[in-house]
C-alpha cells in the first residue's frame, strides 16, 4: 500500500543516460505523464518555478481536468520552464526515492531536455550562451576586454544580442575581467599542513569559469582568508567548465567532455589529500552530485565527490576542528543574505550564515528562497521578466531586516544570483545596499581589505 510521503531523506538514483531507451521519446513521455499525474494530485511545488504552474494550468484548462486531457506536445512547455534548481526534489516532494513512486522530477526534465538536444531542437544561440569557456577566452586580453565591456553596455549592442543570442537587453550581464583569476593569483603564504579531524589541512582551488573570467576578486578574497588561517593552497593545474550550463541544455555529451578533462586532474589532488574548493555553488554541485550520478562506476568521479567542498562548508568544519581564527576586527552591520538553490541542494546546512553570524556587531537576515536567476535562464529574453517575478519575494524580503532597518549589504553565495538580486532592488525601488559576495564580506571582517 502506498504511503503519503517519506520518513527518510531523499536518495538519488544514477542517471541511465547511456541506455538507448533514455532517448526514446515515447517512453519518456510515458514517464512524464506518470509524474505529471502525481504532481497534479499533490501541487505542493506550485510556488517553486514556472514548471508547476504551467503544468497545473494545462490540466485545469483541459476538457478532462486531468493529465490525460493535456496534449503530449504541451509537455514541452513544462520541460522548458525547468532550470534544474533541484529544490522540488530536495525540499518539497514527498514521493522521491525511497518512496515506491520513485518520483524524480528534475532528472525526468533532464531526460526530456537531452532528447530535445539530440533532435537538434536547441537553438545555436542557447548553445553559445552556455559555452562559458568560449566567452572567457577574451578575458585578460588588454584593450579587447575594455572594448568588449564598453560595447556590451550600449543599447545598440544589447539590441543585437537580444535579436541574435536571445539575451534580454535589460538583463544584467557580467563584465570580462581585465586579468584572469588564474593569471594573477599569489602563492600561498603558509606551507605547513595541519590536518584536522574533519578537514584536510591543504586546499586545491577549482577556480570556476565565472571567477576566473569575470569576478576574480571573489577568488582572491578566498585566498586571503586561507592565508589568514595559515592554510596552504594551490590552484588546480588546469580546468575546464564544470559542465552545469551544458547540463541545463541537455547536452550530456558535452558534460562528459568536461568530465573527462576535469576528473583525472581533480582526482590527483583528492588522492594527495587536498580539500578541493569551488566558490560557485553550481560548480561544486556538479562534482558532488550530477557527475557522480552520470558516471556511477567511475571511481575517480566518486573520489572527487568526497573531496569537493563549498568554501564555507570547509571553513566551518575547520572551526569545529579548532583551526579557524575567530577574531574579526571589522563589523559588517546589517547583512541580507540569500542561500542559493544549488547551495541548499548540497545538504551542508547554513554554513555561510554561521560564519557571518560569528562577526561581532553584525546582524544577518537570511532568505532561503530562489532568486529566480537560475544560470542562463534569467538572462534570456523569453524568461528574464519571469525570472524577475520569481525573485520578487526574495528582493522584498531582503530589503528590510527583521527589526525594520535597512541592510548595509546584500549577498549570495551565487555571484550571478547576487547581481540578479541587486537588479531586483533597483527595478523595484528597494534601495541600493552594497552587493558583496560572502567571501568578500568575511575577508573584510577579518580586516584583510
Amino acid at each position: 500500500m502506498a504511503t503519503e510521503g517519506n520518513l527518510q531523506a531523499p536518495t538519488r538514483h544514477a542517471l541511465d543516460w547511456k541506455n538507448p531507451a533514455f532517448y526514446d521519446e515515447e517512453k519518456c513521455f510515458d514517464e512524464l505523464e506518470r509524474i505529471f499525474d502525481i504532481c497534479h494530485g499533490c501541487r505542493r511545488c506550485v510556488s517553486l518555478c514556472g514548471s508547476f504552474p504551467t503544468l497545473f494550468d494545462l490540466v485545469d484548462n483541459s476538457e478532462s481536468l486531468e493529465v490525460d486531457g493535456v496534449a503530449k506536445q504541451d509537455y514541452w512547455k513544462v520541460v522548458d520552464q525547468c532550470y534544474m534548481c533541484d529544490l522540488c526534489y530536495m525540499t518539497k516532494c514527498p514521493y522521491t526515492p525511497p518512496h515506491e513512486w520513485n518520483l524524480d522530477f528534475p532528472h525526468t526534465m533532464l531526460r526530456a531536455k537531452a532528447i530535445k538536444f539530440k533532435k537538434g531542437e536547441v537553438k545555436l544561440s542557447e548553445r553559445l550562451l552556455a559555452s562559458t569557456d568560449l566567452h572567457g577566452s577574451f578575458a585578460g586580453i588588454p584593450i579587447v576586454v575594455q572594448v568588449a565591456n564598453a560595447v556590451n553596455k550600449t543599447q545598440v549592442a544589447r539590441g543585437v544580442m537580444e535579436n541574435v543570442l536571445g539575451v534580454d537587453k535589460n538583463a544584467w550581464l557580467p563584465e570580462l575581467a581585465t586579468k584572469k583569476f588564474r593569471s594573477g593569483t599569489p602563492a600561498a603564504k603558509a606551507s605547513r599542513v595541519v590536518d584536522g579531524d574533519k578537514t584536510p589541512g591543504k586546499v586545491a582551488i577549482f577556480s570556476t569559469c565565472y571567477i576566473n573570467y569575470n569576478e576574480p576578486g571573489i577568488g582572491l578574497d578566498l585566498l586571503k582568508i586561507l592565508d589568514h588561517n595559515e592554510i596552504p593552497y594551490t590552484l588546480v593545474e588546469k580546468e575546464k567548465c564544470c559542465g552545469m550550463p551544458k547540463l541545463e541544455l541537455g547536452d550530456l555529451d558535452s558534460v562528459q567532455s568536461s568530465k573527462e578533462a576535469n576528473i583525472p586532474v581533480l582526482a590527483k589532488y583528492a588522492k594527495d589529500g587536498f580539500a578541493i574548493l569551488a566558490a560557485v555553488p553550481s560548480c561544486a554541485l556538479m562534482f558532488k552530485q550530477e557527475i557522480p550520478l552520470m558516471f556511477p562506476g567511475d571511481a575517480d568521479a566518486q573520489l572527487v565527490k568526497e573531496h569537493m567542498w563549498d568554501p564555507f562548508e570547509y571553513l566551518m568544519a575547520r572551526k569545529r576542528d579548532g583551526l579557524l581564527k575567530t577574531e574579526f576586527p571589522q563589523k559588517l552591520g546589517n547583512v541580507s543574505y540569500q542561500i542559493p538553490c544549488h547551495g541548499r541542494v548540497q545538504n551542508i546546512g547554513r554554513k555561510t550564515e554561521e560564519m557571518l553570524k560569528m562577526v561581532p556587531d553584525t546582524t544577518v537576515n537570511t532568505i532561503e528562497r530562489c532568486s529566480g536567476h537560475a544560470g542562463t535562464f534569467g538572462v534570456k529574453k523569453a524568461y528574464h521578466q519571469q525570472a524577475m517575478k520569481i525573485g520578487k519575494p526574495v528582493f522584498k524580503a531582503m530589503a528590510t531586516m527583521k527589526d525594520g532597518a535597512k541592510p548595509d549589504y546584500i549577498s549570495s553565495d551565487c555571484p550571478l544570483g547576487g547581481h540578479h538580486i541587486a537588479q531586483g532592488f533597483e527595478v523595484n525601488g528597494l534601495g541600493a545596499p552594497e552587493l558583496q559576495h560572502p567571501l568578500s564580506l568575511v575577508a573584510k571582517a577579518y580586516g584583510l581589505k
